[in-house]
């Protein structure tokens, strides 16, 4: 990474990325104030579809062809973009913005277990368990269970919180999905993402008659919430990452999952005045070590040189939020 201009350009794009992903959640806790969950994700794709469709005009990108690939995107689309979409919407309307920014850094531990499960050439090796271990004690040490037993006044708390990790299964369950259908087509990262998420804005779109007609009451800091939650969260971001990727590799593109839920943290307390307790803290550090353990990046470097265990799943986990 030299400090010409052009890796200042990427690592600027790199800072952007975490920081506008981790802000994600607090703009979603905005948006939902005065706007139903349906309504939200509606406007985050429709706002998402626009700015990556302009992109592939003004760069000359060609849209995929064929009934099969569109069915491949289509789907892609349900899981990555609508259905946790739609989790983490619903979610902040009962979690703080900073709490929903820690559990979506499960996602590269999410994507390793979905693809062990479903990828014929994933393997369990000892770092992966090891990493499943202390990503699972992670989220025990986050959710605190014993909190939430002892209290009756926010019956929807845990359910929120279960809401959040099924967004994160549905991630893991796209990244997937993606590599093992997507891999024989020669498209890029930002016609996939240009494709998945029209795809997933029209879904939506025809959802939202059914699940979020519910008055709606926009204020400016709303409509601002889900034009940059769209706009840049879902659009531009995306093409940060991108080049972030193509300059630095997946392996250290991925530690943006690290950044993000400071971001988030950081942005509830001082915009919403959130509280974060001690134990979220302590589970966010043990679930991020989790996913160096996973990825095998805390192991001795003094040994001779085998063959890496493969964890092309987890470096392949992007955190779209």
């Amino acid at each position: 990474m030299s400090l010409d201009r052009g890796g200042v350009a990427i690592g600027a794009q790199f800072l952007g990325a975490a920081a506008v992903w981790g802000a994600s959640f607090l703009f979603i806790k905005v948006a939902v104030d005065g706007l139903s969950t349906a309504q939200v994700v509606l406007g985050r794709l429709f706002c998402g579809a626009v700015v990556l469709a302009l992109i592939m005009l003004v760069t000359r990108r060609r849209w995929p062809r064929g009934i099969r690939v569109w069915s491949h995107l289509t789907a892609i689309g349900a899981i990555m973009c609508v259905a946790p979409f739609l989790l983490f919407s619903w979610a902040a309307q009962y979690l703080p913005s900073g709490l929903s920014s820690i559990y979506n850094a499960t996602t590269p531990i999410a994507t390793m277990l979905v693809a062990l499960a479903i990828l014929p050439d994933e393997r369990l090796t000892k770092i992966k368990m090891t990493g499943l271990f202390v990503a699972a004690g992670g989220v025990i040490v986050v959710a605190a269970p014993w909190d939430t037993i002892a209290d009756t006044t926010n019956g929807m708390f845990f359910w929120a919180q279960l809401a959040c990790l099924g967004g994160t299964t549905c991630y893991g369950l796209g990244f997937t999905y993606t590599r093992r259908f997507l891999r024989k087509y020669d498209y890029d990262a930002i016609t996939v993402s240009a494709s998945q998420i029209g795809a997933g804005a029209v879904i939506i779109l025809l959802l939202t008659p059914f699940i979020g007609m519910s008055p709606v009451s926009l204020t400016p800091g709303i409509v601002v919430s889900v034009v940059v939650l769209g706009g840049i969260g879902t659009g531009i971001a995306y093409v940060w990452y991108t080049n972030v990727i193509n300059a630095w590799g997946a392996t250290n593109a991925s530690t943006v999952t690290y950044l993000t839920p400071i971001t988030g943290i950081i942005l509830g307390t001082l915009i919403l005045g959130e509280t974060i307790i001690w134990n979220q803290i302590v589970g966010g550090i043990i679930i991020i070590i989790a996913i160096l353990v996973g990825q095998g990046r805390l192991r001795p470097t003094h040994h001779s040189p085998v063959t890496r265990p493969h964890t092309q799943a987890a470096e392949e986990a992007r955190t779209p939020s």
